[in-house]
C-alpha cells in the first residue's frame, strides 16, 4: 500500500489514539495520551503554527511528526520537526515523507534553520545525516523503578521552607509561571526563548492534561516560590518529571532535590510504578540530583540541525 501523510484530525478519536500509540512505541520514555495530543494541538500559540502530521498506511497510523515555528525566540527563522515511526514499520518511506512535508510547510512560514531530535541509534542517525542534518548537543532519558526501588529518605525541611503543590495555586498560578519562566530560561537549549506570555503558558502548560497539579511540588521559602518539580502522569502507572528548577536567588540550597523527592514519594504512594525524566548533557546539577535518586540511563537523544533553502 502507498503511505500518505496528512494532518491529524483533533475531533477524530482514532487519530489521537493512533498518534499517541505511535509516539509511545517509538519513544517509550515520554508520556503521551490521546488527550494530551489533542490539547497540545488545539492550545498551541497561533504564532507557533504548530502542526501534527500522521503517516498512514492502509488506514493505520505508522508515523507522526510535530512541527512548529520558534515564535518566542529573539532569533527569527527557527523551527522544529520531530518525527517518529512505529517500530516494525520503518523502511516504507514514512519518515522521509513526513520530513519532506514538514520542511515544505515550515519553509513557507519563513523557517530557515530546522531542529530535530533523533534517538542515538545507527538507523536513526543515518536517516538524519542522509537528509542533510548535522549533529549538535545530546540528552539522556532516565528511568527509576518506583514500585520496587528505594527512594532517598525524606529530609527535614530547613527553617522557613515549606512544600506545597501546584493545586494550592489554582486560584492564582502567576507565581508558578514566574518561577517556571526564570528556571526555564537557564535550561540548555539550541533556541533562546523569551518566556513572557502568561496567557499562553496557562493554555499550553498549566492546562496540559498530563500535568498532575497534586503531585507537582513547589518549595516555598519565607513566602517566596523558590524551586519546583513539575509532575506528569498518564492516568495509569507512569510518572514523569517534566521540569525541575530553582529560582536564581535560591540555588545551591538543595531545594530542587527536596521538591523532587517529595513528589516521587507521593507518586509512589499514589500507585505509580515507573518514573521517567531527562537531562541535557552538560546540565551537571540535575544529572547529579538524578543519580542521587537512583535513576538509570535508558536511552540517548541527539539534537540535529539543518539549514533550509
Amino acid at each position: 500500500m502507498t503511505v500518505i501523510v496528512r494532518d491529524l484530525r483533533p475531533d477524530v478519536r482514532a487519530d489521537a489514539e493512533g498518534f499517541s500509540t505511535t509516539r509511545r512505541l517509538a519513544l517509550p520514555y515520554m508520556l503521551s495520551t490521546p488527550e494530551s495530543v489533542v490539547h497540545t494541538l488545539t492550545h498551541a500559540h497561533p504564532d507557533a503554527h504548530f502542526g501534527q502530521l500522521v503517516a498512514e498506511d492502509d488506514g493505520e497510523i505508522i508515523g507522526t511528526a510535530q512541527i512548529s515555528v520558534a515564535h518566542d525566540s529573539p532569533e527569527p527563522g527557527q523551527g522544529s520537526a520531530n518525527i517518529y515511526v512505529r517500530p516494525g514499520h520503518t523502511g516504507r518511506g514514512a519518515g522521509s515523507l513526513l520530513l519532506r512535508t514538514a520542511e515544505e510547510r515550515l519553509g513557507r512560514l519563513g523557517v530557515t534553520k530546522l531542529f530535530t531530535w533523533v534517538l542515538d541509534e545507527p538507523d536513526n542517525r543515518a536517516f538524519a545525516e542522509r537528509h542533510g542534518f548535522r549533529a549538535s548537543r545530546s540528552a539522556w532519558f532516565l528511568r527509576l523503578a518506583l514500585a520496587d526501588g528505594t527512594l532517598p529518605a525524606r529530609q527535614d525541611l530547613p527553617a522557613g521552607v515549606e512544600l506545597r503543590t501546584a493545586a494550592d495555586f489554582a486560584d492564582d498560578p502567576r507565581p508558578v509561571f514566574e518561577l517556571d519562566a526564570e528556571a526555564s530560561s537557564d535550561e540548555p537549549s539550541d533556541i533562546d526563548v523569551e518566556f513572557t506570555d502568561y496567557e499562553a503558558w496557562i493554555e499550553e502548560t498549566w492546562k496540559q492534561p498530563l500535568l498532575d497539579h497534586e503531585l507537582t511540588t513547589i518549595a516555598v521559602v519565607d513566602g517566596r516560590l523558590a524551586a519546583f518539580t513539575a509532575a506528569y502522569t498518564d492516568g495509569g502507572s507512569r510518572y514523569a518529571t517534566a521540569m525541575t528548577g530553582t529560582a536564581r536567588a535560591f540555588r545551591g540550597r538543595g531545594l530542587a532535590k527536596l521538591a523532587k523527592n517529595d513528589s516521587l514519594h507521593r507518586a509512589r504512594a499514589a500507585g505509580y510504578t515507573e518514573a521517567f525524566t531527562g537531562n541535557d548533557t552538560g546540565n551537571e546539577p540535575m544529572i547529579a540530583i538524578n543519580k542521587w535518586f537512583g535513576y538509570e540511563t535508558c536511552a540517548k537523544e541527539i539534537r540535529y540541525v539543518r539549514e533550509l533553502g
